[in-house]
């Protein structure tokens, strides 16, 4: 297809996407934490996961509040700290030119078992999250359509367990970017009934590019094959790893 020709098809679907009602992403972060993940240690600021400012997956540059609200495609609406549950920060951000909305939770990093709890509830369509911006309440929690959970994959040192059965029968999809995440979180999404829409099969570094990527081919309703292929772009963009090493580590389905 024409570099014309492409820019004119995505711009009518971003208009046409623009007029339907809200599409929401519900991100589950579980701060980076030198201290009570089993992680290998990074620099203390980057580690400290009972602090916002400076976290590695939060608010260093390609933490998820920080990459977002550098990204020239959404607009950061709002940010209200340590609204409880362990969750220090939550931020809505506003997609530019859709009408889609993205809430993010920063969980204090010594709770990342109730961080993957409450996004597997979520996956589940449980536990459902009201934000009310301007005169429209936007549905969060269990009742938004894309789920994701950022950080470390505790599910190595941990099991969990929760009420993992789907409160209905609504597609939601899931992003689990995580090491190993396919292995450790299957037997319990299977349980949900999530659509994995992107996982991973090795050590990765869980850093927001590769889920503003992934976001950018959901928001357009591309199939679950594009946009994986759209996350192993941004690994290997960011990463330098190869594309086909960034294809294998980044993959779509059971």
């Amino acid at each position: 297809m024409k570099p014309l020709v492409l820019f004119i098809s995505v711009l009518l679907s971003w208009t046409a996407l623009s007029q339907t009602n809200p599409k929401t992403i519900h991100v589950f972060v579980a701060l980076c934490d030198n201290v009570n993940q089993g992680i290998v240690p990074v620099p203390a600021k980057l580690g400290n996961g009972q602090d916002i400012k400076g976290n590695l997956y939060w608010s260093a540059l390609y933490g998820v509040k920080t990459h977002f609200k550098n990204s020239k495609d959404w607009t950061l609406l709002s940010s209200e700290k340590d609204i409880g549950n362990h969750i220090l920060e939550r931020v809505l951000f506003k997609h530019k030119a859709t009408n889609t909305y993205l809430l993010a939770d920063a969980y204090d990093g010594k709770y990342i078992k109730q961080t993957t709890i409450d996004f597997l509830e979520a996956s589940a369509g449980r536990n459902p999250v009201k934000v009310k911006h301007k005169t429209e309440t936007l549905k969060f929690g269990g009742d938004a359509q894309l789920l994701s959970y950022i950080g470390h994959d505790g599910l190595m040192e941990f099991d969990v367990e929760g009420n993992f059965k789907p409160a209905n029968e609504h597609k939601r999809d899931a992003i689990i970017l995580a090491c190993i995440s396919k292995d450790f979180f299957k037997p319990y999404l299977k349980q949900t009934k999530a659509n994995p829409l992107v996982w991973t099969t090795g050590l990765m570094a869980p850093e927001a590019y590769t889920l503003k990527w992934a976001i950018d081919g959901w928001i357009l309703n591309e199939s679950d094959t594009q946009i994986t292929e759209r996350a192993a772009k941004a690994y290997n963009h960011y990463q330098k790893c190869g594309l086909k090493g960034a294809k294998r580590l980044l993959v779509t389905g059971y």
